[in-house]
């Protein structure tokens, strides 16, 4: 064996374990699944033309969630944020009006998948982050943050980083990321203020939402759709630039905008994203056949729905796959579930 692929065989080993954890970080940072694939990839390359030099002072994690910060700080520098309809700035949109798409903005984009399976160690005391760091509320509030608040943050609060080994991995002084962490926490306090405060309900009476929540789309019941949502409910589908509050608005615009026209146009399957429960739509096309459309993200809280983020795109189906969705959904002779479907998310 050469001494390079005797490195390759050794940085392989004790690197791979790290890739699925990585990849949420450089999500964290980036808002992009996209991004966060190619920057991860960029972060291997790094890492593996420096192994040579890696003198085990930190730990393998350490060192890669260094490399892969500093990686994506140089990538942010050259980016914009990414933000969902409702951080335009704008006010709630008339549910009658024209949609208007916007591919010029780099919305936000879904994570494929929660936290509890980003660590193929599985040892509690070293999986990185808490079932909130990777949700779209979380995401999305660090897109309003300046990219060293936002990494000063994620390694500090996410990751439990001390302070010292934050600065000294961003080249700062302890007491500037002090004082950065301080700034980054205010914001992302004014900027999602009750993103701390919801309650979810259990998982039985989760269950049971999320069931009624298929039942009244594929029904195409909207008094049923709307009697699932909160008071203050959000609908918002990038890249469409319009949000959309309340359940009798949400209602309207589902009932004067959405494609379907009768019970059974519209098919759920259920997935995961952004550890929060999730839905492919499909939608009948006119060769009857249901294809991807839409992958709802919601957020559940115990008064019923409380946010829905409808993520479209030129690539749906490509987009499903990632998520463990079909081309197309089972037929009715079919059993209710594929191999390897996800099962409903609670």
């Amino acid at each position: 064996m050469t001494i390079e692929a005797a490195v390759d065989s050794d940085f392989l080993q004790v690197t791979e374990p790290y890739r699925r954890e990585l990849l949420a970080h450089c999500y964290r940072m980036m808002g992009s699944h996209h991004d966060a694939e190619d920057l991860l990839q960029e972060t291997f390359i790094r890492a593996w033309r420096g192994y040579d030099r890696f003198d085990g002072r930190a730990s393998v994690r350490t060192w890669l969630y260094k490399i892969a910060t500093n990686t994506c700080l140089t990538a942010l520098g050259s980016k914009q944020r990414r933000p969902l309809p409702s951080g335009l700035g704008g006010e709630s949109s008339d549910p009658q009006g024209t949609l208007l798409e916007d591919h010029e903005v780099p919305w936000l984009e879904p994570f494929a998948g929660s936290d509890e399976t980003l660590s193929e160690t599985a040892d509690p005391a070293t999986v990185v982050g808490s079932r909130e760091s990777i949700r779209l509320a979380f995401i999305a509030a660090l897109q309003h943050l300046p990219e060293r608040q936002r990494a000063i943050l994620i390694l500090r609060d996410v990751l439990q980083w001390r302070a010292a080994e934050v600065a000294e991995t961003l080249g700062l002084t302890t007491a500037t990321v002090n004082s950065l962490l301080q700034r980054a926490r205010a914001q992302l306090k004014e900027v999602a203020p009750e993103r701390d405060s919801v309650v979810e309900p259990g998982d039985a009476a989760q269950r049971e939402l999320l069931q009624k929540w298929v039942d009244a789309f594929e029904a195409y019941d909207i008094d049923a759709i709307v009697a699932l949502f909160t008071d203050k409910a959000i609908w918002e589908m990038p890249p469409f630039t319009g949000w959309y509050q309340g359940p009798e608005v949400i209602g309207t615009l589902i009932g004067s905008n959405c494609p379907a026209k009768a019970a059974g146009d519209m098919v759920l399957l259920p997935a995961v994203a952004n550890g929060q429960p999730a839905f492919g739509l499909y939608m009948i096309d006119a060769d009857g056949v249901h294809r991807p459309f839409q992958l709802q993200v919601l957020d559940i809280t115990a008064d019923g729905v409380g946010h829905v983020v409808a993520f479209f795109s030129d690539t749906m189906e490509a987009d499903f796959a990632r998520f463990g969705l079909p081309a197309v959904p089972p037929g009715p002779s079919e059993s209710e579930k594929e191999p390897g479907q996800p099962e409903m998310p609670s």
